[in-house]
């Protein structure tokens, strides 16, 4: 951990408050873990262009405080759970952080890139040696009972958002477009990663409870 002052340094980044590119001047910060967890310094910052303060914080994972700080509050969008693949996180951060900074044509390309390395991470990414168009990996994972008739029909309205932004159509995607192929995006995530696992775990949970049931049933016989 080092001992320099970060108290006086701005940082670029996109304002939680007025949402507009500033440089967030650091006025004072705190230091803390390196037991238990990742050493970390916590940082109030004003913005340069409104002056609303925020709270940001930088973790050290080994490599050194060489990462971007992150803002913490206000907090506008929750963070996706951990069981969410970390390469399919990093796509979303992006799709998100493109919102935040009005480009919201390329949030569908990011949501898109996201449905995509979902499909991948299922198993499900080319037919011989050509990869598979999503429409098909999108249907591959509908008949292999990974996502049901609701969950294909968003993942396809996603797709078909993410066309939209990729190719030239003289449409541009609108906000409200961006906002929502982002939060489907997001259920999609949670469906396959914290929910379904989490089903799983209490149907396991339960079976385990019935079985040791029935065998105090069976040893009082």
């Amino acid at each position: 951990m080092s001992d320099a002052t970060r108290v006086g340094m701005t940082h670029p980044l996109m304002c939680p408050h007025c949402e507009k590119p500033t440089l967030a001047r650091i006025t004072s910060e705190a230091y803390g873990g390196g037991h238990t967890e990742p050493p970390y310094v916590l940082e109030l910052a004003v913005c340069g262009v409104c002056a609303d303060p925020f709270l940001m914080v930088e973790e050290d994972f080994g490599q050194g405080w060489d990462g971007e700080p992150g803002v913490i509050w206000p907090k506008q969008q929750r963070a996706l759970s951990p069981k969410v693949p970390q390469a399919l996180r990093r796509e979303h951060e992006e799709a998100r952080q493109c919102f935040s900074s009005k480009a919201y044509t390329a949030t569908a390309v990011m949501v898109r890139r996201t449905l995509e390395g979902v499909c991948i991470d299922q198993g499900i990414s080319s037919a011989g040696s050509r990869p598979k168009p999503l429409f098909k990996m999108l249907e591959q994972m509908k008949d292999d009972g990974k996502i049901d008739g609701r969950l294909f029909e968003w993942a396809q309205e996603l797709r078909v958002l993410g066309n939209q932004g990729a190719h030239f159509t003289g449409t541009s995607v609108s906000r409200e477009d961006a906002a929502d192929g982002l939060a489907l995006a997001e259920a999609l995530l949670d469906y396959l990663y914290v929910l379904s696992a989490q089903f799983d775990a209490f149907k396991a949970r339960r079976a385990t409870a019935e079985q040791n049931s029935t065998d105090e049933d069976e040893s009082k016989d």
